[in-house]
């Protein structure tokens, strides 16, 4: 199974536990004695595959037979209704997993997907209106490797070729030595087919193909096989994007926004950046008791010179896991910026820490359906009245309509039980929109009135109270991580843990905020 790089099957986590069985296989061709021309497709290290001459072709390895191949990968943990209805469970599995673990970015190239299989022209459809291909040129054809073989005789060969055959091993290769034939210098070959071989594989990746996959594929598995071939090794990661949106204004989404990233530096640990988009009238600043002098709105201003040296300059750190992208929160300037600077600088923003918390503000324009449907994950944040319930439910459906691969955008429903307003139930609000919400925070003025006027968070004003912990758990779901096994302990003995002394904003320190405000 090492030699299934591509798979990054090391990559699964302790919860996905694998029911691995093996068992017999159909007996692997022997009779591959036909000689082939040299081959034109990129190996996988980068490298072209060195000719080879006729003499110098080896037949396929004959299986041994006390150590047959490998059969298809079984699991237990979605079982097979119909062996015949076209389900993959590996390819269902790991592109689970991949959705989960990991994030892929698929540059400006051109994909062309020749198909055989019904179901696999589905997946591609679907792979290729996938937010992640965004920017990638997808074409879908019918036909297989003779179509692809035909279709380049005439015409240049793009970035990347996915090819189907669902033909015996030796009727592969041999469609695929035609294929080279016909192919420019470094394009990239996935070849998807029928046998799950590991002697078949290997001669695949002998011959220059850049990854083989087994039919029925999902879209996800190959939206992950497409960005492993493309990715840059110059980042190491590129972290989670975690929008937060109002369905109407006054809403807290920028309360829920900043308390749910302040728990997921603190409680969880991890390091995570505040983007304030809310130009005019953000509020990030206020709620950390911090006044920068540059922030997002000078980074948008000049995208193309943004890098991780000037992020550092305009970005705020306000604990030691914390920093913050605040908005001017003036009315000097119309803010009219393009759709590309704000997609740019998230992108920027992104290689610098693991969790980027997008608070955006109450408005409809391009780039911020962009951003929304762009986002590793979105929360709409809601009250429950009508008004919110008409919004976010044409908010969810759109997302849904736009990321037909991703989960359901996260629905928190805030300000609970405000006395003397009558309310639409949790339940009844989650039924009417078809989403369950995530989170329900009941109403509590004094508790977010003196955090926000102090500059604190609900974990530091109110660790014991339920706003608190239902932040804690909020930042658990959209990190998909759990808390320390220190946070756990304290939290089941009913002690809440305290910041570190040196977490805590230290600017303005000793001085009233509403002091510091009225001095600028």
């Amino acid at each position: 199974m090492s030699s299934f790089a591509n798979q990054r099957f090391d990559t699964f986590e302790d919860e996905f536990d694998l029911d691995m069985e093996l068992g017999a296989a159909p007996p692997h061709p022997a009779d591959a004695t036909a000689s082939r021309e040299p081959l034109q497709f990129l190996s996988p290290a980068g490298a072209a595959v060195a000719p080879t001459s006729e003499a110098s072709a080896e037949p396929l390895p004959a299986p041994a037979p006390e150590r047959p191949p490998l059969a298809p990968v079984e699991t237990s943990l979605t079982p097979v209704a119909d062996p015949a209805a076209g389900y993959n469970p590996v390819g269902e599995l790991v592109a689970s997993a991949q959705g989960a673990l990991g994030e892929v970015m698929v540059p400006r190239i051109a994909i062309h997907v020749f198909a055989e299989r019904q179901d696999t022209l589905a997946a591609a459809e679907r792979a290729g209106q996938d937010r992640r291909l965004a920017r990638a040129s997808t074409q879908i054809r019918v036909g297989g490797v003779p179509a692809a073989v035909e279709s380049y005789g005439h015409e240049p060969t793009p970035p990347l070729i996915v090819v189907e055959c669902l033909s015996d091993p030796q009727t592969l290769l041999g469609e695929i030595d035609r294929l080279a034939e016909v192919c420019d210098m470094g394009t990239k070959v996935v070849v998807i087919g029928a046998t799950n071989d590991i002697l078949l594989y290997r001669e695949l990746m002998r011959r220059g193909v850049s990854e083989y996959l087994v039919a029925p594929i999902q879209p996800l598995q190959l939206i992950s096989a497409i960005g492993g071939l493309f990715s840059d090794p110059a980042q190491p990661f590129v972290g989670r994007t975690i929008a937060f949106v109002g369905a109407r204004g006054g809403a807290g989404s920028s309360a829920v926004a900043h308390n749910t990233a302040y728990a997921i530096s603190e409680r969880i640990g991890a390091n995570t950046v505040i983007v304030d988009y809310d130009l005019p009238f953000g509020t990030a600043g206020l709620d950390f008791n911090q006044d920068p002098i540059a922030g997002v709105a000078d980074a948008l201003s000049q995208p193309d010179r943004v890098d991780a040296t000037l992020l550092d300059r305009m970005m705020v750190r306000c604990t030691d896991k914390l920093s913050l992208f605040a908005a001017p929160a003036t009315l000097d300037g119309d803010w009219d910026i393009p759709s590309e600077a704000f997609e740019e600088v998230t992108n920027q923003i992104r290689g610098t820490a693991p969790f980027v918390v997008l608070d955006l503000p109450h408005i409809w324009t391009g780039w911020m359906r962009r951003t929304l449907i762009s986002a590793d994950e979105v929360v709409v944040v809601a009250t429950p009245d009508l008004a919110s319930l008409r919004n976010a439910k044409n908010m969810i459906d759109l997302i849904k309509q736009a990321r037909p691969n991703d989960a359901p955008p996260r629905l928190v429903l805030n300000q609970v039980g405000a006395p003397g307003r009558p309310e639409i139930p949790a339940k009844e609000f989650g039924a009417a929109i078809g989403v369950h919400p995530s989170l329900v925070i009941p109403f509590d003025a004094k508790l977010f009135g003196a955090a926000a006027n102090n500059g604190q968070m609900i974990l530091d004003a109110g660790a014991k109270s339920k706003p608190a912990e239902g932040f804690e758990t909020l930042a658990q779901i959209v990190t998909n991580r759990e808390l320390p096994a220190a946070q756990t302990k304290g939290a089941k003995s009913g002690k809440a843990a305290k910041p570190a002394k040196a977490d805590k904003p230290t600017a303005g320190k000793g001085q009233s905020i509403f002091a510091r405000f009225l001095k600028r």
